[in-house]
């Protein structure tokens, strides 16, 4: 699992470089990364590219069969929003980075079924404390206060 979150540190870190929201994911299927994305909401101008949107637009159509293969990895716990298409596609199981910064709908998502492992991770923690600390109005714009 660490491997794959580290990958997603990197689409976090991609994110952080081009001015934005330092939140990274991959889409693993079959132990191999199928996707990757990153939050691209201020670069694009856009009300739904977080990480974990990015990366599924990014995987492209798959089949229900394909999803249901999936593991999605992102830094931080998905929002409302990217836990939807998440549980749209049934995609079973959810690796984040950590949830201290941001905690979504993780308890919804396991009743409906979805495997959610949170690894508490003190660099994810850090690239969202240090980004808060210096752009606290576009971390407020991101989750919508």
């Amino acid at each position: 699992m660490e491997k794959f979150m580290q990958e997603a540190i990197k689409e976090a870190k991609k994110s952080l470089a081009e001015q934005g929201i330092p939140i990274g994911a991959v889409l693993v299927k079959d132990g191999l990364i199928i996707a990757r994305g990153h939050n691209r909401r201020i670069q694009k101008s856009s009300a739904v590219l977080h990480a974990e949107m990015d990366c599924l637009e990014n995987a492209g159509r798959l089949k229900s069969a394909d999803y249901k293969k999936c593991i999605i990895y992102s830094t931080l716990s998905p929002c409302d929003m990217c836990m939807g298409a998440i549980l749209l596609y049934k995609i079973p199981k959810v690796v984040i980075g950590e949830n201290q910064t941001f905690k979504g709908p993780e308890s919804y998502a396991r009743r409906r079924g979805v495997k959610i492992v949170n690894l508490d991770s003190a660099d994810c923690k850090q690239l969202m404390r240090q980004f808060i600390k210096r752009k606290p109005n576009l971390w407020n714009e991101d989750i919508g206060e």
